[in-house]
């Protein structure tokens, strides 16, 4: 008989036993898969909007970026004598001023926003030709008035919008009100943004602050003229100024798509990192699953020896099973993947972010990598025990099939487990003496891989132990079955260790962010305790949207306020002593901003620096520059002049709030800067009159009422808010961590199914004996417990271990409270036993169900 023959047979013959392998497989795949049909799905998207959005030739001021928020609220712009230019070069056919915006937020007539709430952003233009490239007016018509305003199509159905309905455009130069004359619809998927058009001129004076300015000038080529072309020609009418930036459609559509590709990267290397795990999980559900077949086939594997094989023929048999698992797997999990990537779709489509599923996206590289990680992984993980199958002597057919059990599993694997074990503790231990976090995170990982692979390693010895343990404290309880059952966890110490450290894999990572995400939030709220004496807080909810000058004034007129402190967030170019000009950020305040957060000084007075010329620098600036007290520093103000300032503080680093901040009075930067290049407040402070706190709350709520895209809170709200996001996020990291957990519980049901299997004529004879039904289930049950608790041990302490390591370096970036979130690890402890109890239903069901006579007769 060939080998391959015998692997289809050996295959066929126990696909039961093979199948959750399969699944382990399949859900892996999936998750890669559906992650790289989903980004690419993203890609296409986007790519299709860019390109139909984009003009043949775009002619844009050269500061404007595409990705930009401008700190003032309006956007670069150039002068309307440029589109006259360039309407005249050679091959234009058709020259366009634009006006675009997305320092905008459009409410309703109820005052509620219509913007994206998944962070997609409200854009506000005027309505030109070249948008027909893209959209399609389906009812009413363009704006052609201040008073007329368009809407997309996809905001007017969320949000219930029609003809005539009244919608507020709210910008930095000030509030506008218009009624809906037009619906319009995009031609290609829009991904979620809002977006409102107004007639030219409104669109000048409300986003850009000025007449005869635009944000940019779309261009169209007359027929045979290359893009190409037409931007060597208009750069030539233009004698060549570097103060344009000249963009061909193509060039237009990728600057936009690369201000999103970070995300998209970001979103998809996070998802693969995360299949990576569940991968990673499935490789010791895949390990047992072929240990356990050949040790239940070990009398067959001797006959096979017997009668010829090779050790070589035995091996290629074995791994040709995993071969042909790797491929069913990989093949469900494809198609699994393409099904997954659909299902993202129409949850993000749930939560604002709309994809198509007409631009589903299936790259030959999605199937060709899913089937390839799939069936190397498995081939991978069946080495060890084809190697095993490969040695099994011709004696062994004259022995009881199955092996002895490896309840010694070995001094030498023992003792390199041990090995580097230590050396991953070593290397944590190190992360929390090392001075600069930058320093400390090659030793973090490196600490975190060692004592990963130390405890799989050492997984059989701690097996010994930890059942031991678990035992006495549970299973002591249930008599005679709960030692059966604590014996059967440690009949095999090896494939007990391999069927924990699937599920310790996954609650480690769930214990270590779970210890990181509660300390941040603690560290946070104690430096605010520490730090901040402002009773208020004004921010914007939406990402990236500064606080409009209209809404500050609102605030400003709110009584019982002692004080309001404006913050400013200037760019600069700055150059100390040494001689040396770097990029570097300016916050511009009030002098009632160092009562709101006090700010450790190490040198000089923090009051001197909000002086006339004057300002303060934070400690590690001060010492790569070697900047002291009293020196004088020239600030490049952006869209200002240089001015000369005097260092009359420097500011301790050792904080979580403002970190190397530098700081200098509203007025001295209103003194370099013009009005109109002045940036926005980033967030704003308030201080109540003493014993009037409720009612300065109410009153500085009142007062932005108008505008809900701005939050009040005073310091309890801010310390919830803070943490809802941070839990927030964590959910999000548990629900991806899930498809690990998942895979582990296949894992640990596998193992006991293929234990009872191995089982069958023990637990016949116990049966025989007098073992009830009610309690051989009891005890397959108890068994699987203890399992699921030795692995959640491990991984909740190993995470713990990893949480606190990981907070040290926080601490360096002044997050100094380390804090266990206990309720979370003992629920996720107690959880694990439930798994255990879940993962034992079916084989506790079929042990149950055994014919006592068979089950004694059979062969093993």
């Amino acid at each position: 008989m060939t080998v391959w023959k015998t692997s289809m047979r050996n295959f066929l013959a126990h696909k039961g036993r093979m199948a959750l392998s399969a699944v382990a497989v399949l859900l892996s795949v999936a998750f890669v898969c559906g992650t790289l049909v989903f980004t690419d799905t993203m890609n296409t998207t986007f790519d299709k909007l860019f390109a139909a959005t984009s003009a043949d030739v775009t002619v844009s001021p050269k500061k404007a970026k595409a990705d930009d928020i401008p700190e003032n609220g309006r956007p670069e712009s150039l002068p309307a004598s440029v589109l006259a230019k360039t309407g005249k070069a050679d091959g234009v056919k058709k020259a366009e001023g634009g006006v675009s915006s997305s320092s905008v937020t459009v409410v309703d007539s109820h005052n509620e926003n219509m913007g994206s709430e998944t962070g997609a952003p409200t854009i506000a233009a005027n309505w030109t030709q070249n948008d027909l490239r893209s959209m399609e007016i389906t009812s009413g018509h363009a704006p052609r008035g201040p008073t007329e305003i368009m809407v997309d199509a996809d905001t007017a159905g969320k949000h219930h919008l029609k003809i005539g309905d009244e919608l507020r455009t709210i910008a930095a130069t000030g509030d506008l009100k218009g009624k809906i004359t037009g619906i319009v619809a995009f031609k290609v998927t829009n991904p979620g943004a809002a977006i409102v058009y107004l007639d030219t001129a409104t669109a000048q004076r409300a986003l850009l602050g000025a007449p005869d300015v635009f944000s940019h000038i779309s261009l169209t080529a007359e027929p045979g003229v290359s893009d190409t072309q037409l931007k060597q020609n208009v750069a030539r009418t233009l004698d060549g100024s570097t103060a344009y930036k000249i963009q061909t459609q193509q060039e237009a559509a990728d600057a936009n798509k690369d201000s999103m590709g970070s995300f998209l990267d970001v979103m998809k290397y996070a998802m693969l990192g995360f299949a990576g795990i569940a991968f990673l999980v499935g490789i010791f559900l895949i390990v047992n699953t072929f240990s356990m077949l050949v040790a239940q086939r070990t009398r067959e594997i001797g006959l096979m020896r017997a009668i010829g094989s090779s050790s070589e023929q035995v091996n290629r048999s074995v791994l040709l099973e995993a071969v042909l698992l790797g491929v069913v797997g990989s093949v469900l999990g494809v198609g699994a993947g393409v099904g997954l990537a659909i299902g993202l779709m129409k949850v993000m489509g749930a939560i604002g972010m709309e994809l198509s599923t007409e631009d589903l996206t299936i790259s030959w590289v999605t199937p060709v990598t899913g089937l390839a990680l799939g069936i190397i992984v498995t081939v991978l993980a069946a080495y060890i025990p084809a190697r095993r199958a490969g040695k099994v002597s011709p004696m062994a057919a004259l022995r009881d099939a199955g092996t002895p059990a490896d309840a010694k599993s070995g001094w030498v694997r023992a003792g390199i487990g041990l090995v580097v074990t230590g050396a991953g503790a070593a290397a944590l231990w190190a992360t929390t003496r090392v001075d600069e976090a930058s320093d400390g995170s090659g030793l973090l990982g490196l600490g975190v891989v060692l004592t990963l692979v130390g405890f799989i390693v050492i997984g059989p010895l701690l097996a010994g132990v930890v059942v031991r343990g678990l035992s006495a404290v549970l299973l002591r309880f249930f008599g005679p079955v709960g030692r059966l059952a604590e014996r059967n966890a440690l009949r095999n110490p090896r494939r007990t260790g391999a069927t924990g450290a699937a599920l310790m894999i996954g609650l480690a990572l769930v214990a270590c962010l779970s210890v990181v995400g509660s300390s941040m939030v603690a560290s946070a709220t104690d430096e605010l305790d520490k730090s901040v004496g402002a009773d208020f807080i004004v921010q914007s909810s939406v990402p990236d949207q500064l606080i409009v000058p209209q809404a500050a004034e609102a605030l400003a007129s709110a009584p019982g306020i002692d004080h309001l402190t404006h913050y400013k967030v200037i760019g600069a170019k700055l150059t100390g002593p040494d001689g040396k000009t770097v990029d570097e950020d300016v916050t511009a305040a009030d002098p009632t901003y160092a009562q709101d957060v006090r700010r450790e000084v190490l040198s000089g007075d923090l009051a001197a620096a909000y002086g006339k010329d004057a300002m303060s620098v934070g400690e590690e600036f001060a010492t790569a520059h070697r900047v002291k007290v009293g020196d004088t520093l020239t600030v490049a103000f952006k869209g200002g002049e240089p001015a000369k300032l005097k260092v009359a503080a420097i500011t301790s680093d050792e904080t979580s709030l403002d970190q190397g901040a530098m700081y200098l009075n509203t007025t001295t930067a209103q003194r370099y800067v013009p009005a109109d290049k002045m940036p926005q407040n980033m967030i704003m402070f308030a201080k109540a009159k003493d014993g009037q706190e409720d009612a300065a709350y109410a009153a500085l709520k009142s007062s932005v009422a108008k505008y809900p895209q701005y939050k009040v809170q005073n310091q309890a709200d801010f310390k919830e808010d803070l943490k809802d996001q941070i839990g927030q996020l964590l959910n999000v990291v548990y629900g991806l961590l899930a498809l690990a957990i998942i895979v582990a519980v296949l894992g640990v049901v596998n193992t006991l199914a293929l234990s009872v299997v191995e089982r069958t004529r023990e637990i016949g004879l116990m049966r025989a004996i007098g073992l009830s039904r009610r309690q051989l289930r009891r005890m397959i049950r108890l068994e699987s417990v203890v399992i699921a608790l030795f692995g959640a041990l491990l991984g909740l302490g190993l995470g713990m271990g990893w949480g606190t390591s990981a907070q040290k370096l926080l601490a360096l970036e002044g997050l100094g409270v380390l804090d266990i979130p206990w309720p979370t690890i003992i629920t996720v402890f107690v959880a694990s036993a439930f798994v255990g109890l879940f993962a034992a239903l079916v084989p506790a069901f079929r042990a149950g169900r055994m014919n006592v006579l068979n089950a004694i007769a059979t062969d093993g």
